[in-house]
């Protein structure tokens, strides 16, 4: 699986992941840091990669139109401050790491929760 971080998370945690050998690249790299949210998700439709976001508000929505209007997208993984705290990326980290591992294949159109 290949995921695309949002903007509301440290690169870092794309760079440990990679480091680890996982295709993980954050929105801080590509689209770059203030895109629109229709434009990271067209991103991320376009390189295959799964969003990461706790953005569900917008993001859902965008989904939702998407497959109404017979596309696709690569899978949208949610997370949350709350469980995942920003300053603990140690813990998103790993997280993320036993979901690449545990789910190799591109989810295609899903939504994972975190």
């Amino acid at each position: 699986m290949k995921l695309l971080l949002d903007e509301m998370y440290p690169r870092v945690i794309a760079e440990r992941l990679g480091g680890r050998g996982h295709d993980v690249i954050s929105v801080h790299d590509a689209p770059g840091r203030g895109a629109p949210d229709p434009e990271v998700l067209e991103y991320a439709r376009s390189e295959g990669r799964a969003l990461v976001t706790e953005n569900i508000r917008d993001y859902r929505p965008l989904a939702e139109r998407l497959i109404s209007a017979g596309e696709s997208h690569a899978g949208l993984v949610f997370t949350t401050d709350r469980r995942w705290p920003r300053n603990d990326a140690g813990a998103l980290i790993n997280a993320l790491e036993r979901l690449l591992v545990e789910r190799p294949d591109q989810p295609g159109a899903v939504e994972i929760w975190l």
